[in-house]
């Protein structure tokens, strides 16, 4: 086998069975040959990003405690609002408690995901995983866009299943397939921008630290004082404009409106707001803390 040279700006690894000078009936040079993108390529950064993304998801489904955390707890929780709530919040805003809950139950279950996703990467970066992953010939940002793309898939794939399960308890789209679709592209931004808030808050702590209290904290919080909890009316006078403007809110009532109707700019800017400005303030810390928790010794 000969040494691996440069052609075209790629690495080719080339097998050689009989390459003898002079003999017409010896294979060509690039018979067998197995091109290796440079790490720092797009092709390399699509392709290893994928593998990457797989790896992770394998993770998600091999972890049965997180699998049933993200998908069946939130599903059961759904039936106890609506059993639970369904009577008096549907005679104090005259309509389907499941409009509220079922998008609820979407956001909530998308934010504990991210929590759990955001510890596994706290304790892969104390086991030296980042680093190894690191110092391998893998495009530098392959890793983390597959963590995003396995929340973002997660987010997915829980959000049709309760969708699903919210039509057992009464949520309809009544609205058409462009909507509905609209309601799925509500859930991932919201998805996306929790998600990576998560991940760089778990790349910049200290390994071990404690992760999920604190989140769990700032999401319950999130979930007990929202419209989809309560309606806004609901709430002391002082209370109902942070109610009415923290991220869960306007995504919710967005949400409610692309199924069953009712305005929608209004809560549609505000969550672009909301999306894009966690965005912006998360994204250069998680590439930041990142490669500072990979290089870390």
């Amino acid at each position: 086998m000969s040494a691996p040279h440069a052609d075209s700006g790629a690495t080719t690894l080339q097998t050689e069975p009989s390459t003898i000078q002079g003999d017409p009936h010896a294979e060509s040079p690039a018979a067998g040959a197995i091109s290796v993108h440079p790490e720092g390529s797009i092709r390399a950064w699509w392709s290893q990003s994928l593998a990457l993304t797989g790896r992770q998801l394998l993770v998600f489904v091999r972890d049965v405690p997180t699998l049933l955390q993200s998908l069946i707890v939130p599903a059961l929780s759904m039936l106890m609002f609506k059993v639970v709530l369904g009577d008096a919040v549907g005679r104090a805003t005259g309509q389907d408690s499941a409009y509220g809950t079922v998008p609820l139950v979407i956001l909530v279950g998308a934010m504990f995901g991210s929590i759990a996703s955001a510890t596994r990467l706290n304790r892969e970066r104390s086991t030296g995983l980042l680093a190894r992953l690191y110092v391998l010939p893998i495009n530098r940002g392959a890793d983390l866009t597959a963590r995003v793309a396995s929340d973002l898939t997660r987010v997915l794939v829980t959000t049709l299943l309760l969708l699903a399960a919210g039509h057992l308890i009464g949520f309809r789209f009544t609205q058409g397939v462009g909507p509905a679709i609209g309601l799925v592209l509500v859930a991932l931004a919201y998805g996306a921008a929790f998600g990576i808030m998560t991940l760089a808050l778990a790349v910049n702590a200290a390994p071990g630290a404690p992760i999920v209290p604190y989140l769990g904290l700032f999401s319950s919080l999130l979930m007990f004082f929202n419209s989809g909890f309560s309606p806004l009316s609901a709430y002391p006078d002082w209370l109902q404009p942070i109610v009415a403007n923290q991220p869960m809110t306007p995504a919710i009532d967005l949400m409610r409106a692309l199924a069953v109707g009712g305005p929608i700019a209004e809560n549609l800017l505000k969550v672009s707001i909301w999306t894009v400005a966690l965005l912006a303030l998360s994204i250069y810390p998680a590439l930041r803390g990142y490669r500072k928790a990979a290089t870390a010794r």
